[in-house]
């Protein structure tokens, strides 16, 4: 039975104002969870009321001039980090088979005053959590608004999220919409920490890729490093590692100095030791700066095989990327055509 918050506790808490997050507390065969001398009874969510009334049924009509104002009609995936008891989830692109498609700016109504024409992102609307490939919970949007640190304005939304307590410390977050990812069951949820051979992993990777792509050898390949992750793919035997390594470089939204580059690698142990399963490599000079760090991994599109999410940090802005396994290997499946890093108004 998939766990739901019935609305009159919710609303307590929303209008208590809560310093940390709500946590569920899944136990097979029993469906209730105590909070603070209250028990809340977990049931089956409804196909249509957690949906906002600004989502009715379409006309065709209604459907035709949507399409042409840019209104997405496949789901949204969203990213973003939780702060205490809030989460604020931002557009990444609608799902569209292994990769991603931008969302036009056209169905953004007001810059200022956060109308939307985006029926899927509203006030009201569901969204199901993901960290580590599984679901974690849930957030409905409280607040709907555009963030504008990214190279094209996002549809952004703010809420309380609800967690399984196993997932109480989770700060990046995944979500897809309600109605699409509402069936996914829950799965217990492990929290990945890089250990010492991986890092050690991470730095012969490394050291095996700049000679190949011709690059400037840094002064200290281990200061070089800023970024490093371990993950769990399903059905893979080892856990997969993901570094990001700058020369001349940082990783935030600033200029990169003369000679700058970027090298993300990915590797993965399954003969035993780590080899490259995927690497970009990225010279400022002659590409931009574009310094990937990889944010974490999700089947968006239900198919049973893994994507992963990047998060790309310009001179001036921040994009996102993807990668999807093809053929069994992985390949950049997606990009945000961001490298002018000019807004679109």
């Amino acid at each position: 039975m998939e766990p739901q918050i019935i609305p009159d506790p919710i609303d307590r808490m929303q209008r208590e104002h809560l310093a940390i997050a709500v946590i569920l507390t899944l136990a097979t065969g029993c469906d209730n969870v105590a909070w603070e001398g209250l028990e809340l009874r977990l049931n089956p969510p409804t196909s249509s009321s957690a949906i906002s009334s600004a989502q009715s049924v379409i006309t065709p009509d209604l459907a035709d001039e949507e399409q042409s104002l840019g209104i997405p009609q496949r789901p949204i995936l969203l990213s973003g980090k939780r702060t205490g008891s809030t989460a604020k989830l931002t557009a990444v692109g609608e799902v569209n088979g292994n990769s991603l498609k931008k969302i036009s700016n056209q169905g953004l109504r007001s810059e200022t005053t956060g109308d939307f024409s985006l029926g899927l992102i509203t006030q009201g609307s569901e969204w199901v959590l993901f960290s580590e490939g599984v679901r974690i919970g849930r957030m409905i949007a409280q607040e709907v608004s555009i963030d504008d640190s990214f190279c094209t304005l996002r549809p952004t939304i703010s809420g309380i999220v609800e967690l399984v307590s196993e997932a109480s410390d989770v700060e990046q977050l995944i979500a897809l919409p309600i109605d699409v990812a509402g069936s996914r069951s829950f799965q217990p949820y492990t929290a990945y920490r890089h250990n010492y051979n991986q890092r050690v992993a991470s730095l012969a990777l490394a050291s095996e890729v700049i000679p190949s792509v011709g690059a400037e050898w840094p002064p200290s390949i281990l200061d070089s490093r800023t970024d490093i992750h371990a993950f769990q793919l399903p059905g893979e035997p080892r856990q997969a590692i993901a570094a990001t390594f700058l020369h001349q470089d940082r990783m935030i939204t600033s200029p990169p100095e003369p000679g700058a580059y970027s090298l993300f690698v990915m590797g993965d142990a399954t003969s035993g030791t780590y080899e490259v399963s995927y690497m970009w490599y990225r010279l400022a000079e002659s590409q931009g700066k574009g310094v990937p760090r990889y944010l974490d991994h999700i089947d968006w599109n239900g198919d049973g095989s893994e994507e992963i999410l990047l998060e790309i940090f310009g001179s001036e802005d921040r994009w996102f990327a993807g990668l999807a396994r093809q053929d069994s290997k992985w390949i950049r499946s997606f990009e945000d055509s961001c490298n002018s890093a000019t807004k679109e108004k």
